[in-house]
């Protein structure tokens, strides 16, 4: 993989977006590609318009390569002594702070460092590496102001899929080991089953068996969320995964790139998720992130009659 190095301006960043997901007030970004390679990532629709692609002549929507800024421990540990109004930030956003480009320059920890040594500084880590454990040691220091999280995309059955479609991240089995280290150590730690794919993790035993084993991992709020169908990503999947002879999830893939095929398979997910959590765990600590653009009226209206758990965005 090709990794550009490119200087941002940001440090840490009010993001409102997140804060309305229930996530963070502040958010801290490495870079402006992430070299974990998901297909079906949304960064690109979010930052196609950033003048990095234009002048490396780069594609948001490709992947093969990473953009990443070594400097950004720097700016983070300036706003982290000069913002007063303090709080949760999301280390990261949009590009995994412990992705292989980041790990290169150790970016994730550098930024946590940067941030701890304030005060009331809180951090809400989400990777998909398993590198993370690495940094342990420091978040015990300050364990009651971290929370650690690994995005778990699917049950360890479909780690085949998903080590297709999200090729530089760790296995799913070392995210899932990973959290099981952080609850053991003392850690605090947080669900995140995002993106839920059709035929990947969306099935009633998939989504109890996640739910099953973050509550043995003792999280304090489960996240999940449809994939996003906006830019490539869903055509990169479905290709991706036809490529390897992954036929059926291809095909769930294709079927949810129509409107209301995709807003049917929302409405599902969600009901299958209440269900496990109302079962497993605690619906006041489900938190379904969904935004109303993309739903027919008929779906927002179905949803809508219970829509416990969800946030709307």
């Amino acid at each position: 993989m090709k990794t550009y190095e490119w200087e941002l301006k940001n440090g840490i960043s009010r993001t409102k977006e997140f804060e309305k997901k229930g996530l963070a007030q502040f958010a801290v970004n490495i870079g402006l590609k992430c070299g974990h390679a998901c297909t079906y990532c949304s960064t690109g629709a979010m930052l196609r318009v950033h003048h990095a692609f234009k002048e490396l002549g780069l594609s948001a929507f490709d992947n093969g390569y990473a953009i990443v800024d070594p400097t950004t421990p720097q700016r983070v540990a300036r706003d982290a002594r000069k913002i007063r109004k303090r709080a949760m930030v999301q280390l990261c956003t949009t590009v995994d702070a412990w992705s292989p480009e980041a790990q290169e320059h150790d970016l994730g920890r550098k930024c946590l460092e940067a941030i701890l040594s304030e005060l009331d500084w809180t951090v809400r880590i989400l990777t998909k590496n398993a590198a993370v454990k690495n940094d342990f040691d420091l978040i015990e220091k300050h364990s009651d102001r971290v929370l650690v999280g690994l995005s778990i995309t699917a049950t360890p059955d479909k780690s085949n899929r998903i080590k297709i479609i999200e090729p530089n991240a760790s296995s799913i089995e070392e995210r899932m080991e990973t959290v099981r280290q952080a609850h053991e150590r003392g850690l605090r730690t947080y669900g995140m089953f995002c993106p839920i794919l059709p035929s990947v993790a969306d099935s009633p035993a998939q989504i109890d068996e996640l739910v099953k084993f973050a509550v043995d991992c003792g999280v304090e709020e489960i996240f999940a969320e449809a994939v996003n169908p906006r830019g490539r990503g869903l055509i990169l999947t479905e290709q991706a995964l036809e490529a390897e002879g992954y036929r059926v999830e291809a095909a769930a893939i294709k079927n949810i790139r129509i409107r209301q095929n995709w807003s049917d398979y929302v409405v599902r997910l969600i009901k299958n998720v209440q269900r496990s959590m109302r079962k497993y765990y605690d619906i006041s600590k489900m938190r379904f992130l969904q935004y109303p653009s993309g739903l027919s009226e008929e779906d927002i209206i179905e949803i809508k009659k219970d829509d416990a758990g969800v946030v709307w965005l």
